[in-house]
């Protein structure tokens, strides 16, 4: 970062700890697309998405004057996010352990996973597939689903999907193993299933 980009920084930051609103409005207008796009995978409901998203930005506001920046800004309101996004989730389902760790033994006995290598990319990438992988996801439990979001798909470091999920950085690391192993076992049969038909064809 340039001596003059690390100023505008700073000075934005000073801005938004005075809570200044037009700077908070910059602020959601830069965050908001990320921060729905996770609350909506992790509660896959867009009111609800849309209300966590309000209550996320509401507190934020308030608390901007005490903001250390010790984490980034970015990685702060990730943080705000999903803990409201799972505390609406325990508050509704009081039996779901957000901590979980799923049972050792899905992963001693591996299932046959199909070979992705031949598949062409616009396949993986086109409209039908990410829908796959979106109800991929939501099968996932809650800890493993929130540890993938964060890690995969908004591309936040171990330390920072640790420290937002209040758990150890191994533990992140656990948990992706098994959203990854899970993903592609489900995936794999969706996939195998398309390479059969054009086999066929």
């Amino acid at each position: 970062m340039t001596k003059a980009a690390s100023s505008s920084a700073d000075r934005s930051l000073q801005l938004l700890r005075a809570q200044d609103r037009e700077a908070f409005a910059g602020l959601v207008e830069e965050t908001s697309p990320q921060l729905y796009g996770l609350l909506l995978r992790i509660l896959n409901d867009e009111q609800d998405a849309e209300d966590i998203l309000q209550e996320t930005y509401i507190k934020a506001f308030a608390a901007l004057p005490a903001f250390e920046g010790r984490s980034s800004l970015k990685t702060w309101l990730f943080r705000i996010a999903t803990n409201e996004a799972l505390m609406l989730i325990r508050k509704r389902k009081p039996q779901i352990q957000l901590v979980e760790i799923d049972d050792d033994d899905e992963l001693d006995s591996p299932k046959e996973l199909v070979d992705w290598c031949c598949i062409p990319e616009p396949e993986l990438m086109n409209t039908e597939t990410r829908k796959k992988l979106d109800e991929a996801i939501q099968h996932l439990s809650v800890g493993l689903r929130t540890a993938f979001l964060l890690r995969d798909v908004q591309g936040l470091s171990g330390e920072e999907t640790a420290s937002i999920m209040g758990i150890s950085v191994d533990n992140v690391k656990t948990r992706l193993l098994r959203a990854r192993l899970k993903l592609r076992e489900e995936l794999s049969v969706y996939f195998g299933e398309r390479l059969n038909h054009a086999d066929q064809k």
